[in-house]
């Protein structure tokens, strides 16, 4: 199921309605990596939502047995050098230090701290989001049970599926749209 993700960190809260484009998303189980995309999310009043956790979501497992947590990088276009020297150059005025604080004046493990925190916002993950609010929903009818010439079932002939009634689910951005487009257009080709 493609569903936003839950997270009780008070951050998230504090973050509510903030979209986020062109960052990275990076999903851990157990604290290896099993999911890493870039493109949009957002966080929401109950956690973390939008494209990039949508897709995310298709990789979790039993959350009973597992540990979950997000990290996102919000500059993925730059590495940690590049981000540092950024940020001693040009981004240590809107930091809010001090306005008096002059910019040799944080220190170099300050600097590293915001980078670290840049580029490794982690988002622990509590649960599933409702699956009313689903995007997208597995399970169906199975593909092994349907002619996939003419989307008729193999059990009882007269009987046609497509779209998500079939054991078929895909990440966002059109492609269950697709699967559905293609599916009908079959069984109505054998009609």
């Amino acid at each position: 199921s493609l569903v936003s993700l839950v997270s009780h960190d008070p951050d998230c809260k504090k973050m509510m309605g903030l979209a986020l484009k062109n960052v990275t998303l990076t999903l851990f189980e157990d604290g290896k990596d099993i999911f890493e995309e870039q493109g949009e999310m957002l966080f929401t009043h109950f956690g973390i939502s939008g494209p990039l956790t949508l897709s995310a979501s298709s990789h979790l497992g039993d959350m009973k047995k597992h540990k979950y947590h997000a990290e996102i990088d919000l500059k993925p276009a730059l590495d940690e050098e590049q981000l540092y020297d950024r940020i001693t150059r040009v981004m240590v005025a809107r930091w809010g230090i001090a306005p008096a604080t002059k910019a040799n004046q944080i220190t170099r493990e300050q600097k590293r701290e915001l980078v670290r925190l840049m580029k490794h916002w982690n988002v622990p993950i509590d649960a599933r989001g409702d699956l009313a609010h689903a995007v997208i929903t597995s399970g169906g009818v199975s593909v092994r049970e349907v002619d996939p010439r003419t989307m008729q079932s193999k059990k009882a002939l007269g009987l046609y599926f497509a779209g998500e009634v079939l054991d078929v689910d895909a990440y966002t951005g059109g492609y269950n749209l697709q699967i559905a487009f293609c599916t009908a257009q079959s069984f109505a080709n054998h009609l």
